[in-house]
């Protein structure tokens, strides 16, 4: 499928877009020990440590098509947890619900592999939640595999 996305980077104006997505990314996560409002403001407070906070190289990227915004990705560097090399990783991918489906996570994953290349980066690293099975086999369809599984129980 071809698409004429336009992947640019992210602009100040941009940051409400990226906020009425927030709701999108937590309610993915279906923890059922922690309340939807802690996931959402664990949502909330993490974009803007990323967003508004900078820690070393990073980018925020829109994708957009006829002037409409379809969704963001958010790339920053990151320690490997196994080899402790500095990689890229992928914190932040949303896309609005009207734009599902018709390539936008894609272009924006590539987007972002692009950028970590040009960082020097030999992986990329993203997490996903557990119970996010759509996005689990996205990123398994890009590529990705796991490589450490965090567990919990509630007690």
């Amino acid at each position: 499928m071809t698409n004429n996305f336009i992947i640019r980077p992210a602009q100040a104006a941009d940051r409400d877009f990226i906020f009425t997505l927030s709701p999108r990314l937590a309610e993915v996560a279906k923890l059922p020990w922690h309340t939807n409002a802690v996931v959402q403001k664990m949502q909330d407070d993490y974009i803007v440590e990323v967003i508004d906070k900078p820690i070393g190289p990073q980018v925020t990227l829109i994708a957009e098509k006829n002037n409409i915004t379809l969704g963001f990705i958010h790339a920053c560097s990151h320690k490997d947890s196994i080899s402790g090399e500095t990689c890229g990783t992928v914190p932040l991918l949303a896309i609005s619900p009207k734009s599902q489906g018709i390539g936008v996570g894609q272009a924006l994953m590539q987007a972002a592999e692009s950028w970590a290349k040009e960082q020097g980066y030999r992986l990329l690293h993203l997490e996903v939640f557990a119970h996010n099975n759509k996005a689990q086999g996205f990123y398994q369809n890009l590529g990705f595999e796991a490589e450490t599984l965090h567990m919990i129980k509630k007690i």
